[in-house]
């Protein structure tokens, strides 16, 4: 018996480099940042988040595409709310700006690309941390998400509220892709392989990516959803944290 003992494997287990003891004190931050969003966007009419790169320049194509969309999106009643820094979320604050509309910015703090663009009402700015407290604002008090051409955060954005709906986390809301050249192979992927191929989501779930480059087709969308109505029902109320 011994001998076996002495046979043994002795596991090796990994350590921290580095624990720190401000880890315990993390939550508060968390809880601070996430109050100082609900008591600002609580108090706010209906909005509609709006998702894109940002770095796309103001002589882009998909640049004014934005802009478009947030003035017919204030048009139609609703605010806008971005991730208010440059590129398409300039470019939707900017439209919703001009219009006269709710424009709201939810700014993330990172070493590079990132700083406030100039189209936000004033009080209505907020500084991120955390990625995470800054998608529940996102998704919290939105009616409506419309996902522009962006890279790895414009597709978590839409990743995360196609899974929430999916599993009833919140409501059914509009997701809407705006630009068809930009978004059609990721669909098609998504039907090809997902969904035919390996069976990872249902037929439904292809309902809810519609794609346009139509701004008047993305306000259809919505206004269909909502039945044209002035009145929308606390939707704001529903993101399960």
């Amino acid at each position: 018996m011994e001998a076996n003992n002495e046979n043994k494997r002795v596991r090796k287990t990994k350590r921290w480099i580095e624990v720190k003891g401000e880890n315990s004190w993390t939550m508060f931050k968390v809880v601070a940042e996430l109050v100082e969003g609900f008591e600002v966007l609580n108090r706010m009419n209906p909005c509609v988040s709006i998702f894109g790169s940002a770095r796309t320049k103001p002589d882009d194509p998909f640049y004014k595409l934005a802009s478009e969309v947030a003035h017919k999106v204030v048009d139609e009643g609703f605010g806008v709310i971005t991730g208010g820094g440059p590129g398409i979320m300039e470019a939707a604050n900017k439209g919703a700006f001009l219009n006269n509309g709710l424009s709201v910015g939810l700014n993330i703090d990172l070493p590079f690309e990132q700083f406030h663009n100039p189209y936000i009402e004033p009080g209505k700015l907020l500084h991120h941390r955390y990625f995470f407290v800054r998608k529940v604002m996102f998704v919290k008090y939105a009616q409506a998400f419309i996902v522009c051409p962006g890279g790895f955060g414009t597709l978590d954005e839409l990743f995360e509220v196609l899974t929430l709906v999916q599993t009833k986390k919140i409501r059914p809301v509009p997701v809407i892709l705006v630009g068809t050249q930009y978004w059609s192979g990721l669909k098609q992927w998504i039907i090809d392989v997902m969904l035919h191929q390996y069976h990872n989501i249902s037929e439904k779930d292809i309902d809810l990516l519609p794609i346009t480059d139509d701004p008047d087709e993305v306000v259809s969308i919505i206004r269909n959803f909502y039945d044209g109505s002035d009145q929308i029902h606390c939707i704001k109320q529903n993101y399960e944290l």
